[in-house]
Parts: C-alpha cells; sequence; structure tokens
C-alpha cells in the first residue's frame, strides 16, 4: 500500500536522482515471417514489426504523462536475423537490416536490436552470411543494433567464432571512421547471451519468448548513491541492506511500467531487468555509486569487492519486487556511458585489467571500450576469448563492446555524445596472442557444465 512518503521520495528521486525507466523494449518474433524469397521475407518482416509496435512509442509517453516517470528510450527487439536469412535462397542479410531500419524509422523507437547471430557451438545456415555483412549493416543504418553469442558455459566457446569477430569488430570501426567509429558501439560479442534482455546493443528475442512480449529496463544509480550516501559509518552488513531496499523500490516502479504497458498494448509483460544502467549525466554513475561506499577513486584495490557487494545486493533487493527478474539484472560498467568511470580511465587509476576483474562479479562484461585504432583483430579476438571465459566458467553473462578508435592512440579521446558519452583510448598490453587465435577450433565446456 502507497503513502505519502513513498510517492513523495519517488517524486524526489526522479527530479534529484536521475532515477527513470531506461527502456522499454517490445520483443517480436519473426519466425512466421520466414521465406525462401528475401524479398517477401522483409514484406513481411516489416509488415509485422510495424504492426505490432505501431502504438509502442506512444504508449511508452503515456505513460511518462500518466505517472510522471521519465521513460528514456523505447525500443524493439526481434529473433536473430541469421535464422530467418537461413531460410532465403539468396543470403543477402542486409536487406533484413534495411528492412528493419525502414521499421524503425516507422514506428519512431530508438533501436532495434536483433541483427544477430548464435554461433556458441558452431556456424548453421545464414550465420556466417550474417556475421560478415555486420559492417555494411551498421555503417548503412543508425539504429540497428547487432549481437554475436560465441559461446556458453554448456557449449564452450566457439574459437573459429572469436577470431572472425575480431576482424568483424575491426572492420567495423573503419568502416565508420568518419562517425567517430560508431559501428562497433552497437555490437556486443556474448557468452551466455539471454533470450529476454531489453537493453542494447545486445537485445534480440530469444525463440524461447512468446510471439510478442514488453519487457522493461529500469535504471537508477543515481538513487542507489544517494541512498549509500545518508548512512556514511554503517557497516557492510547495513549498507547491503540499504542497497536492497533501494533496489526493490526501483524494480516496483519497473513493475508498475511493464504491466501498464502490456496492458495498453495488448501484450504480454515478459520481464524487468533491474540493471543499475549509468549515463554520462552528473551522478548518475555506478562509479560513484563504489566511491560513495568508501573508495578514493574507481579502479583502486577493493574496487571488485565493492562491486560484488554492490551487484548482489541490487539482484537481492529486486526478485522481491516482482517475480519476473530477467534479462541481464545488475550493475553495468559501461565505461563510455559512466561519469565516474570516464574520470577514472582518464586519470588512469581504472585499467583494462580491472575492469575484467570487475566483470567476473557484476553484469555484462567490457563494456563501451576504446583501445588504439591500430589493435590489430588478433588482440581483439584475444579479448573476447578472455572475457568470454569468464563468463563460461562463472555460468554468467559476459560480453565484449570495443571500439577500436581509428586513427588515435593511447589517452587521446573519441566522442560519441548523447547517452554513449565518451571515453579515453586506453592501454593495451603488448604482445601478440595471433598464434593461439589462429588455432580456432571449440575451447571446451568446463566439468560444471555436465550437470543433468
Amino acid at each position: 500500500m502507497l503513502n505519502a512518503y513513498d510517492i513523495l521520495e519517488t517524486i524526489r528521486m526522479i527530479q534529484d536522482e536521475c532515477l527513470d525507466i531506461r527502456t522499454i523494449t517490445m520483443g517480436i518474433s519473426l519466425l512466421d515471417c520466414i521465406d525462401s524469397d528475401i524479398d517477401k521475407a522483409c514484406e513481411k518482416v516489416y509488415n509485422k514489426i510495424v504492426t505490432k509496435a505501431a502504438n509502442l512509442v506512444k504508449t511508452g509517453e503515456q505513460i511518462e504523462k500518466e505517472y510522471g516517470i521519465p521513460i528514456i528510450n523505447k525500443r524493439i527487439s526481434v529473433t536473430p536475423i541469421s535464422m530467418i536469412c537461413a531460410a532465403c535462397d539468396r543470403k543477402e542479410p542486409v536487406k533484413f537490416a534495411l528492412t528493419l531500419q525502414k521499421a524503425a524509422d516507422t514506428c519512431g523507437v530508438n533501436f532495434i536490436g536483433g541483427y544477430s547471430a548464435l554461433v556458441q557451438k558452431g556456424f548453421s545456415a545464414g550465420d556466417l552470411e550474417l556475421i560478415n555483412s555486420i559492417p555494411e549493416a551498421l555503417s548503412r543504418t543508425s539504429n540497428i543494433c547487432s549481437s554475436v553469442n560465441v559461446g556458453s558455459t554448456r557449449t564452450g566457446i566457439n574459437m573459429d567464432a572469436v577470431a572472425l569477430m575480431g576482424k568483424i569488430v575491426k572492420e567495423s570501426a573503419e568502416i565508420t571512421a568518419d562517425r567517430d567509429c560508431i559501428g562497433p558501439a552497437k555490437l556486443v560479442v556474448f557468452c551466455n547471451a539471454v533470450e529476454d534482455n531489453p537493453f542494447m546493443a545486445g537485445a534480440f528475442h530469444g525463440v524461447g519468448e512468446p510471439d510478442c512480449v514488453i519487457n522493461v529496463g529500469v535504471s537508477g544509480p543515481g538513487v542507489v548513491r544517494a541512498a549509500v550516501a545518508k548512512y556514511p559509518d554503517a557497516d557492510i552488513s547495513q549498507i547491503a541492506d540499504v542497497i536492497k531496499k533501494t533496489a526493490f523500490k526501483i524494480t516496483r516502479m519497473g513493475q508498475l511500467v511493464g504491466s501498464r504497458a502490456s496492458q495498453m498494448l495488448g501484450v504480454p509483460f515478459g520481464i524487468v531487468d533491474l540493471s543499475l544502467a549509468p549515463t554520462p549525466a552528473v551522478g548518475d554513475s555506478v562509479a560513484y555509486i563504489l566511491e560513495e561506499l568508501g573508495l578514493e577513486t574507481c579502479g583502486i584495490h577493493g574496487t571488485t569487492a565493492a562491486l560484488a557487494l554492490l551487484n548482489d545486493a541490487v539482484k537481492k533487493g529486486g526478485v522481491m519486487a516482482s517475480s519476473h527478474i530477467g534479462g541481464l539484472s545488475g550493475a553495468f560498467i559501461p565505461v563510455s556511458e559512466d561519469a565516474g568511470m570516464i574520470a577514472a580511465a582518464e586519470s588512469g587509476v581504472l585499467q583494462l585489467d580491472k575492469l575484467e576483474a570487475m566483470t567476473a562479479v557484476c553484469s555484462v562484461g567490457l563494456d563501451m571500450i576504446v583501445i588504439p585504432g591500430e589493435t590489430p583483430p588478433s588482440t581483439i579476438s584475444a579479448i573476447i576469448a578472455d572475457e568470454a571465459c569468464i563468463g563460461m566458467v562463472n555460468n554468467k553473462t559476459t560480453a565484449v563492446r570495443v571500439i577500436p578508435a581509428v586513427g588515435k592512440k593511447e589517452g587521446d579521446v573519441l566522442e560519441f555524445g548523447g547517452l554513449l558519452g565518451h571515453a579515453p583510448v586506453m592501454k593495451l598490453h603488448s604482445g601478440s596472442a595471433e598464434k593461439f587465435i589462429a588455432r580456432g577450433g571449440r575451447l571446451p565446456a568446463p566439468m560444471h557444465s555436465v550437470k543433468n
């Protein structure tokens, strides 16, 4: 039962602490759009998306007015396009990318995710064609996001796919060099990708999902930081309780918005993703939460432990607020999108090795990290392999979204603007992993994958 205090507290969170619904994402299955004629398939894809999502943006805007809750993004995720492309006589996946862009323009959404392939155990029909087309697809569109799942705890890691993705990331940067290398900022390489993720760039609509569904992603780093700041002398157990209670309130707001959107659109409600998704806005930072916990700067010794505390407390608080928690759900650490992470990286305190350690205890992985433009594809593949192994061994989702900054070197800055922010070019280790990556094959699944 809501009381006056709860209502006023929520208003304060929205006005002063950057509380928002980061996204409502409509997942749409395209399996019934499959056709051997690619032009007919594209027509079916377009018609289904614009029919199902015709009122998505308008509904989000109505909910914003009704509850006074900012909804930053309205998005769509679709069945991995490699599956739809597989049935076509002419495998020209870029046609699907252009169709998705046309649908995004018609519906007015911020992004469509699902230009994706799932190749954790090998390549099936349509996968290689789609993966090889990613640089062109991302360069010719503005609202399309792409993802490739290269491994899982049950299957191991497809090292041939890892090797290929290093080249694709590098090519995506080069082909969009005139636009601040924006291509790879819309490309994620996953291990243990989930089917109901509402966050871009990694969202796709899994084959186990309903025909159409609404998923919600909430966000509130500023709210959590403000709550922690009220208890400067609390011990760790007390702070964990404070974060849990705050996460509960944030998630209840997401549950409310998701249920209302489901009702208005006549579409089933799927999940609330309770991830703490930061922005470059002052105060809306996961790094600042860690510093409020007692770290002088994010990235120093103790950062991984503080992040583990935060991530665990957020999950525990969220699962009490909604029976349908899903997606990624935890704390995101995208360097270019988090004001505190940007500052720590620019000062040299936060480095790639520490970020990699932090990914073992938080959501996703090495996210929105800018690397020197001269980085060879084999080194990018090695970064992907390292991160995928963390996900595989720990039975969690990890991902890599790195941006080779063409023409820039360590210490330079790449500017994206908006929610994508900016970031310094980070230092990588010297030395080559090319021979290791070139071996190919499949990195075996860990022993605990055999658990039936």
